[in-house]
């Protein structure tokens, strides 16, 4: 299911979110721009929970510069792709979640998912050599948030039936519940794999998912206009 628009208008100008766009976009320049070294770049500035094994007490004085890396792994991605379909979501979803909260603390509730996301992805896969990257476990806390302000909102969803596409209206309840559903599914799945497979981290969605509904409680959004 590919998500077009939603039915909620935003009264306030989604700054944050219009912001935190263009910072996605001009790390992935970034990454473009190192050429041959780009692989180094996202596993240094990437998450990789095997980095955070601890051997020898000199480990920990790696550790500030690992915590740093749960903030610069938010916006870095692998490719075109994972960019584009990120950026679409946050597009969709984050600007209703920011009218709602106000612009400081929604950028909490993005960042601070992020990083509970990454946590984790961490104590599902420790032993992953892979650096992990994206923005996708900020915009599935925003998704988690979604979920808890607007329920019945109206998503209008391309829908694969046979060989063409369908567009419907599909209830928020409905859209977000099937998405967290399928990543449960596959993370129950990947578990089984091995570690140092690349791919999707369905654990850090769920994480991030989970983190924005709680986030809601704690954050207190204004109230429904």
């Amino acid at each position: 299911m590919i998500p077009i628009r939603d039915n909620i208008p935003s009264r306030r100008v989604a700054w944050v979110t219009r912001f935190l766009l263009a910072a996605n976009v001009a790390a992935f320049l970034l990454e473009l721009a190192q050429g041959a070294a780009a692989e180094a770049f996202l596993y240094r500035f990437g998450v990789v929970p095997a980095h955070w094994m601890v051997a020898s007490p000199s480990d920990f004085l790696d550790w500030p510069r690992l915590f740093l890396t749960l903030l610069t792994s938010q916006f870095l991605h692998g490719g075109l792709l994972h960019l584009g379909s990120n950026m679409l979501y946050l597009w969709i979803f984050a600007d209703n979640v920011e009218d709602r909260l106000g612009h400081p603390r929604f950028l909490l509730l993005y960042l601070g998912g992020g990083v509970a996301a990454a946590v984790v992805q961490l104590l599902m896969t420790p032993h992953s050599s892979m650096p992990m990257v994206g923005a996708s476990g900020a915009i599935a806390a925003v998704l988690g948030a979604y979920l808890f302000l607007f329920p019945s909102a109206r998503i209008v969803t391309l829908v694969p039936l046979g060989l063409f596409w369908e567009r419907v209206e599909l209830p928020a309840f409905l859209f977000l519940g099937l998405w967290f559903l399928l990543q449960w599914v596959q993370g129950l799945t990947a578990l089984g794999q091995v570690a140092d497979v690349g791919g999707i981290a369905f654990w850090a969605h769920i994480g991030g998912f989970v983190s924005g509904m709680l986030g809601i409680l704690l954050l207190r959004p204004r109230r429904r206009w």
